[in-house]
């Protein structure tokens, strides 16, 4: 990793757009030698231009995966989307910077087969869609006799399985749920094997080397949760790691110290980590500065 890349002065806060903006800008330059294009929606060559180099990113590093929870909000306008991009073309604009997202639509709605082809289409080889739970299973069910919603959900994602684009599913139980070795063991034993899952505990009664046992028995991550409320043991249970990263103001250092947590882990895992979604754009910047900096050698 160079070290030079992080040398940035001072916090990287919710309130400074525009210096996380010029990091990222540097970041790239440094790293991938991308090109920066205008991206007028009117320019198709510039767009699909923009989108060869995406891929040539992608497919580059395919072991890192980063970026935040959901892409379609026009407030990112004009520090991440070009001010004059249309809606339906934010996703694959998302797409030429970073190489994942974690989708909170799934968390009320299952999603169509039309839905996901559109998804898709509208992203290059090499992106990874993580999935959220409905709440259904996680928060109405709480796991508790949720076998046939949990296969009307995997179900429903066959169409980004096959694509090569389906990341792993998160399972986040509600903060009032308490430990229930016997539930979860249960719930995991009807998900498929194959399943990449993950699992987010937001009551810090889960931290018990019988849950880890449990979750690695099945190749199930611990997602490594992080906010101002709880922060989740580093321990890994499955043969890749999931990070939420949620805390409202991420420093230079901060994100140093995860490029070097991250580095540290066997190179054969796969990691996805994904920043807090908000009105404005820094949770995908800084996902943009963590994937850049992950990705210097």
């Amino acid at each position: 990793m160079r070290e030079d890349i992080l040398q940035l002065s001072g916090p990287i806060v919710a309130s400074n757009s525009d210096y996380i903006a010029s990091s990222v800008q540097d970041l790239c330059s440094v790293h991938h030698q991308v090109e920066r294009f205008s991206f007028a929606e009117s320019d198709t060559r510039e767009y699909e231009t923009h989108k060869v180099l995406a891929y040539n990113n992608a497919v580059s590093m395919p072991k890192i995966y980063a970026g935040s929870s959901g892409w379609a909000y026009s407030s990112w306008k004009p520090e991440f989307y070009p001010a004059g991009l249309a809606s339906s073309k934010f996703l694959s604009y998302y797409a030429t910077r970073l190489n994942s997202v974690e989708v909170n639509y799934t968390f009320r709605s299952f999603p169509t087969e039309r839905l996901l082809k559109s998804w898709i289409d509208a992203t290059p080889p090499g992106f990874k869609f993580a999935i959220k739970a409905h709440q259904s299973i996680t928060h109405l069910k709480r796991l508790r006799g949720a076998e046939q919603l949990t296969a009307k959900l995997l179900l429903s994602l066959q169409p980004l399985e096959k694509a090569g684009k389906l990341g792993p599913v998160l399972f986040q139980l509600p903060p009032l749920l308490k430990c229930d070795i016997v539930l979860l063991t249960n719930f995991l034993a009807g998900l498929p094997r194959d399943l990449r899952s993950a699992f987010e505990f937001r009551d810090t009664s889960w931290f018990t080397d019988e849950v880890f046992a449990a979750l690695r028995k099945r190749n199930a991550a611990l997602c490594h949760a992080e906010s101002e409320i709880i922060q989740t043991p580093s321990i890994q249970t499955a043969n890749f790691l999931y990070l939420r990263l949620r805390k409202d103001a991420y420093s230079a250092k901060s994100i140093a110290d995860h490029v070097q947590a991250i580095e540290s882990h066997d190179h054969r895992d796969e990691v996805f980590a994904y920043f807090k979604h908000e009105e404005t754009p820094e949770g995908a910047l800084l996902a943009e500065v963590l994937l850049a900096a992950i990705n210097t050698h």
